[in-house]
């Protein structure tokens, strides 16, 4: 619908449905503390994604997935559904591990996975480049244009009454990131650094790459590697609608 500005906190961003990002924030902070109470797992090794998790409220074990992430992109509709189906599988490679191993009374309340690709202009799909010139070919392809930036996130919920059913949210966020034109020489440089190697499309926005970027549409935390206000508000309305029970 159209854009409606609605009266906001000084300072407060406002999303097309007259909500706040502050309120949305607080939405889930009132739940931080009985969170924190809870067995809470992040299915991943990422520094990044365990910073923007902690800045919640929330304190997560870090169970790191040995899910291979070898799905075959063809067989997703878009990018987006393919970080979706991997994050899902790194939660539930997780929650099946820790259902096998844990003694009785530590079921986590949640599991949580991510996955973040970029998509290249031309639909390809990048992961985290291999060597010095696969981080070249990825920097000149996004370098002067636009891309997209999608993080998977999948959630799962043990039933410690019920081991064998377990509830299972995911969802996909994307942000928009346009690069400036960048010189070979700049290019080198950053891959020097070894920053581009453990990072989708071989850049990280928070690091010397910030630089690179000359404008992003939709959220900052989402190009980092998790779609913090999207997760927020998604497990927000679960709570409140008791379709899950803090």
């Amino acid at each position: 619908g159209p854009f409606r500005q609605a009266p906001a906190r000084k300072g407060a961003l406002v999303d097309a449905r007259g909500v706040s990002s502050i309120e949305t924030r607080r939405m889930l902070l009132q739940y931080a503390e009985a969170l924190c109470a809870k067995r809470l797992v992040l299915a991943s090794a990422s520094p990044r994604r365990r910073e923007i998790l902690s800045n919640l409220g929330l304190k997560f074990d870090v169970v790191v997935s040995k899910f291979d992430e070898d799905l075959d992109k063809s067989q997703f509709p878009s990018a987006a559904d393919y970080a979706k189906a991997t994050a899902t599988h790194k939660a539930l490679e997780v929650a099946n591990r820790i259902e096998k191993e844990e003694e009785e009374g530590s079921t986590p309340f949640m599991i949580v996975g991510s996955d973040t690709v970029v998509e290249a202009p031309d639909g390809t799909i990048m992961e985290k480049p291999g060597n010095d010139e696969e981080a070249m070919r990825m920097l000149l392809s996004l370098q002067g244009v636009t891309h997209q930036v999608h993080s998977g996130v999948g959630i799962v919920f043990p039933d410690p009454a019920r081991p064998d059913s377990k509830l299972v949210k995911s969802f996909a966020e994307t942000t928009r990131v346009t690069f400036a034109p960048l010189q070979e020489a700049e290019m080198r440089a950053y891959i020097k650094t070894g920053e581009p190697f453990d990072k989708a499309g071989g850049y990280g926005i928070q690091g010397p790459a910030g630089a690179f970027v000359s404008s992003i549409t939709g959220c900052y935390f989402n190009v980092m590697g998790f779609p913090v206000h999207k997760f927020a508000s998604k497990l927000s309305t679960m709570i409140e609608e008791g379709e899950v029970k803090l």
